[in-house]
This record gives C-alpha cells, structure tokens and sequence, in this order.
C-alpha cells in the first residue's frame, strides 16, 4: 500500500519537481548544440518556473477556491511517477528529448491526479491548467525527439 500524504507534503514535492525539472531543462539545453533544441529546453524551464511558483501560491494559502486543507491526506501514488532516467553527458539527442517527455508525462499524470480529488474552483482549475501545459510539453518534446529520432530523407 502506497504511503498516505498530506496535501501540504505533496505540494512540496511537487514544487522540488518543478524545480528539478527547471534544473534538467537547463542542463539539457546546455548539452544540446542545436540552438532549436536550446530554445525549447529554456522555454520548457521558464514554464517549469511558473508551475512553481502558482503551486507556491496553494501552499502559502494564497489560492482559496476549491483548496483542500493543508492536512487532508490522500494516497498520490507518487513512487509510480518518480522513476526517470539517469542523465548522462552521453546522452544522444534524441535521448535528451525522450528523457523530457516521459518528465513531461508524469507530470501531466501527477497533477491531472491532483485535479480529480478537488472540488470545483480556483484550485482545481489551477491544477487541470497545469496538466493541460505538461501535455503540451510532452507533446513539444516528442514533436522534437521524432524530428531526430526519424529525419526526413531526400526521398520525402
């Protein structure tokens, strides 16, 4: 059985994601050499930032429609979305923008399960926005991972 916690330990580890998530973005765009592939990490990591920064808002109490209680403590099932790749220098291209869309991918499934357990208001909404953008990202970098993963070819 997964471990129960509270609301307020949840977005706190969502906000360390968030940060980690600015953090590879910003290693990621470093390692790349195409300046296409650059822009994309620097964008994804300013994204990031706004996410924690609205989730900083819900823990200092700041959002109040649809807030649940800082206490109220519900199983997040958070083990099944930690589990990611190492990063390595090595990493080929193609892998960089994998890595970043199965990130995207549990983060999309974290927040979308974060929004199904509020009651109607400014925080679930809040939350669906979220998943709504980390889908986005994930669709973003899985546009880039194909155009490297499979180029086109003279012959169309």
């Amino acid at each position: 059985m997964a471990a129960q916690l509270t609301l307020k330990e949840v977005l706190e580890r969502a906000i360390r994601k968030e940060i980690e998530a600015q953090r590879l973005y910003i290693a990621l765009g470093q390692m790349v050499k195409e300046e296409a592939a650059r822009d994309a990490f620097q964008k994804l990591s300013q994204q990031e930032k706004g996410h924690q920064k609205r989730l900083e808002q819900y823990l200092r109490g700041e959002l109040k429609g649809g807030a649940l209680s800082s206490g109220h403590s519900v199983d997040y099932k958070i083990a099944e979305l930690l589990g990611e790749p190492d990063v390595s220098p090595h990493m080929e291209l193609k892998d960089t923008f994998l890595l970043a869309a199965n990130r995207e991918k549990a983060s999309y499934e974290f927040y979308l399960s974060l929004a199904q357990i509020h009651p109607k208001g400014e925080v679930k909404t809040l939350l669906e926005k979220l998943a709504a953008q980390e889908l986005e990202h994930k669709q973003r970098v899985e546009s880039l991972y194909t155009e490297v993963a499979f180029p086109q070819t003279d012959g169309g």
